[in-house]
Parts: structure tokens; C-alpha cells; sequence
């Protein structure tokens, strides 16, 4: 069983930076995803960033390429998402998931993944 909280959510003026952090406790991480995927209301859950635990390799939905960075930290076993340049349409619901890989890595279907954190709220004004 794997607990996620996820920290650093907040509001900010457009162009301005934030940084999540999900925390992850209570399992080993190395044949896991992890992904960050946003909710914003009336809409659906959708996909962020992933990366892969056990080669860092990552993922990015096209809509925050270049201004979102996802990366890990092995020793404090959490999963950051830097977020540069925000843009009004970025405000939603955060979320950290972890997936146990069994084969190939979905990164975008968040129904794949095993465990979800409880969210933080990320609010860009214009």
C-alpha cells in the first residue's frame, strides 16, 4: 500500500511558478509510475507529466511541454512537478498517482493507476 501527499499548491499571477510535491510512503517505488494528472471544474480529469521511477525517463501532455517539469527524488521518495509560465488555464485540482507496472506503462489513463494523493488546489489569476 502506497500513500501519496501531494504539498505547494497555491495561487499565483499568470507567468508566475509553483511547485508540487508528492511524497510517497509506505512501499518501494521502483517498479512504479508516477503520474500528475489536473481536474478543473466541469471538466475531466486529465493528464499532466509522468515519470518512470526506475529510469527517470518522463512524459508530457503537449498543453504544458516546455513549461512543466516532472522529476524524483530517490532519497526523500517524491515525485516534483515544476510549473513555469503559468497561464489562467492551468488552474485545476492537482493530483500525484502512482501506478504498479505490470507491463507497458499507460501514463495517460489515470485509470491505471493503483493510488492517488487527495489533491492541491493550483489557482493562476490573469
Amino acid at each position: 500500500q502506497v500513500q501519496l501527499v501531494e504539498s505547494g499548491g497555491g495561487l499565483v499571477q499568470a507567468g508566475g511558478s509553483l511547485r508540487l510535491s508528492c511524497a510517497a510512503s509506505g512501499g518501494t517505488l521502483s517498479n512504479y509510475g508516477m503520474g500528475w494528472f489536473r481536474q478543473a471544474p466541469g471538466k475531466e480529469r486529465e493528464f499532466v507529466a509522468a515519470i518512470l521511477w526506475s529510469t527517470g525517463s518522463t512524459y508530457y501532455a503537449d498543453s504544458v511541454k516546455g513549461r512543466f517539469t516532472i522529476s524524483r527524488d530517490n532519497a526523500k521518495k517524491t515525485v516534483y512537478l515544476q510549473m513555469n509560465s503559468l497561464k489562467p488555464e492551468d488552474t485545476a485540482v492537482y493530483y500525484c498517482a502512482a501506478d504498479r507496472l505490470s507491463g507497458t506503462y499507460y501514463y495517460t489513463v489515470s485509470n491505471r493507476y493503483d493510488y492517488w494523493g487527495q489533491g492541491t488546489q493550483v489557482t493562476v489569476s490573469s
